[in-house]
């Protein structure tokens, strides 16, 4: 197994959202995919504008619900734009970042994802702390006994 940069292990088919994407459809995308990271892309240039984290979103909803109450959320929620709770400063990395590189990235950040862009900005994938356990499996069970 020859996986040398974050190409190699990045998932390429992502699912997104636009800039006016809502608070209630990001949460019913991650409730129905069972997905942690959405990222926020402009669907005409394809370039990312940030990345809304199930942290960062059950963080709003929770504020939500101390301000409004349970009767008001889905409201609020449909009010909420992800644009005005997305992490706008994530990093990012080009397809061809060494995967010696991203592990770092991962051990000193405190972050789930590091998404993958070209030289323009636009979205090519993203890399979970997922994915690199399902890599150490596939690395342990091809290990000789």
């Amino acid at each position: 197994m020859a996986l040398q940069s974050v190409g190699d292990i990045m998932t390429r088919e992502l699912l997104t959202l636009d800039q006016t994407a809502t608070l209630q459809d990001a949460h019913e995308l991650m409730r129905e995919k069972g997905i942690r990271h959405i990222p926020v892309v402009d669907p005409l240039t394809g370039k990312l504008l940030g990345v809304l984290t199930q942290k960062r979103m059950i963080a709003t909803i929770m504020r939500l619900l101390a301000d409004y109450g349970v009767n008001a959320l889905e409201r609020r929620e449909r009010q909420c734009r992800v644009m005005e709770i997305l992490d706008a400063d994530m990093e990012s990395v080009d397809v061809q970042a060494p995967l010696t590189e991203v592990v770092e990235f991962f051990l000193s950040n405190k972050h789930g994802c590091l998404t993958v862009v070209d030289e323009q900005g636009r979205l090519q994938g993203m890399v979970t702390s997922s994915d690199f356990v399902r890599l150490c499996a596939e690395l342990l069970r091809a290990r000789p006994a």
